[in-house]
């Protein structure tokens, strides 16, 4: 019994405290992207589990991304609406499907990810660079590593969960001076 309200707490610590890193690209003057930016930082619920990405053109911010929550969707468009300069929001964020066999799958992902020795720095702080998104049993890693080694050891980590029908890699490795 101990054992699964501790599990229970680790989720909900998961759930609540990890954000993940967004990518922007697009024309748009330094301070209204750093202004989305910002904003989507700071929604609830922002997870591992979950990758935004946005694009500001013109004042027309286009969000894009996999949530695994509806109130994310609904927050990532209320944070910027009403931001100054922001003329129009397209929200392009897909909720994935409910479904506790990839809630499985996502805890195991990172479990055996995030667990791994060497890969374990990857999820401290508040914005994980390695997002693991999970969609009818098909595995996503998404973010920012440090050089290839890294890569290639979240794919084999993320390839030994078991019930995985498929892994695609696009982590992107960080360029070095």
């Amino acid at each position: 019994m101990k054992r699964i309200v501790q599990s229970i707490a680790f989720t909900a610590a998961l759930m609540i405290a990890g954000v993940p890193m967004f990518a922007s690209n697009g024309n748009a003057p330094q301070d209204l992207t750093d202004q989305v930016r910002h904003q989507l930082v700071m929604i609830p619920y922002y997870s591992v589990f979950d990758d935004l990405n946005y694009r500001v053109d013109n004042g027309v911010v286009t969000l894009s991304g996999e949530v695994t929550q509806p109130v994310v969707k609904n927050d990532a468009e209320g944070s910027v609406k009403h931001l100054a300069g922001v003329t129009q929001v397209i929200d392009n964020i897909r909720v994935l499907p409910l479904s506790s066999f990839d809630n499985r799958i996502r805890m195991a992902e990172y479990h055996s990810i995030y667990g791994f020795g060497g890969l374990y720095r990857y999820g401290l702080g508040t914005q994980p660079s390695i997002h693991i998104i999970v969609e009818n049993g098909h595995v996503t890693l998404v973010g920012v590593v440090d050089n290839q080694s890294d890569k290639n050891t979240a794919n084999i980590r993320a390839n030994t969960v078991p019930g995985v029908f498929s892994v695609t890699n696009d982590l992107r490795v960080v360029e070095q001076n």
